[in-house]
């Protein structure tokens, strides 16, 4: 069992940078694939980026390729989102995900599966 919690979420202006932070309870943490998406309301939710256990293989959405980078942190059971040049379409609510692998690598970006889910972390991005 792996408990998800987001943080870092807030206003900002077109053009800034933020850091969401998703900390993991559980043990098996470090053996997790992780992965972050956004939802705004009405529409389905979207796959931001991803990467594996040990986060040396990481894959991003082209809306958000070069401007944002995930990392993690597994002696904190913590994994990031690093958004910089922020534009008003990133507004959304920001969710980490959980996996065993990323295997096959066509589910990358497929919500159901991820096994475990935080509760969300709102981003506003201000024109």
């Amino acid at each position: 069992q792996v408990q998800l919690v987001e943080s870092g979420g807030g206003l900002v202006q077109a053009g800034g940078s933020l850091r969401l932070s998703c900390a993991a309870s559980g043990r098996t943490f470090s053996t997790y694939a992780m992965g972050w998406f956004r939802q705004t309301p009405g529409k389905e939710r979207e796959f931001v980026g991803c990467t594996d256990w040990r986060g040396s293989l990481r894959y991003y959405a082209d809306s958000v390729r070069d401007r944002f980078t995930i990392s993690r942190d597994n002696g904190k059971n913590t994994v990031y989102l690093q958004m910089n040049s922020l534009k008003p379409e990133d507004t959304g609510v920001y969710y980490c995900a959980a996996r065993p692998n990323l295997t096959p690598a066509q589910s990358i970006g497929v919500p159901s599966e991820y096994t475990y889910w935080g509760q969300g972390t709102q981003v506003t991005v201000s024109s």
